[in-house]
């Protein structure tokens, strides 16, 4: 669990990092060297920015389970919150790549964009729908553990 709770410090410290300086910074050269788009600045930084928040939750939200699995609390009503933090997280950052879809897709001439955004949108798709059926097992995991302290 060590190893795994360096990495999550460190992802964390870094998408800190990309979200004060390097996001703002990539969209403010962008609308510098290209001024024709330079109208998407702030969205484009708004969004990026609130995608990086989201994958954040889910940082946090994974550090605290693994918190739970240590002190073998992980089948509790605790453990489900934190695994709804994580859906929720995936929910709304999909919400916004599909947005971004959509605009990007109507809004293309090369479909090479659109088609990245699409791959991104099904990965995103996968990983919240496997999120669900672990919330769903882990449901499951804590109503049959319930049972079994009831019995003994």
């Amino acid at each position: 669990m060590f190893p795994l709770r360096v990495f999550l410090v460190v992802l964390f410290g870094v998408l800190v990092m990309f979200q004060t300086f390097s996001l703002p910074g990539q969209f403010a050269h962008m609308a510098k060297e290209s001024p024709d788009f330079a109208y998407l600045r702030w969205p484009a930084t708004a969004v990026t920015v609130f995608w990086v928040l989201c994958v954040q939750v889910v940082i946090v939200a994974t550090w605290k389970l693994l918190s739970l699995v240590e002190n073998d609390r992980i089948f509790t009503a605790t453990a489900l919150k934190w695994v709804d933090a994580i859906v929720w997280a995936i929910a709304a950052a999909w919400l916004v790549l599909v947005g971004v879809f959509l605009y990007v897709g109507f809004n293309a001439d090369d479909p090479g964009l659109p088609l990245l955004l699409f791959l991104m949108t099904t990965g995103v798709t996968v990983l919240g729908l496997l999120m669900v059926v672990m919330r769903a097992l882990l449901r499951q995991a804590t109503a049959l553990r319930t049972d079994m302290e009831a019995v003994i």
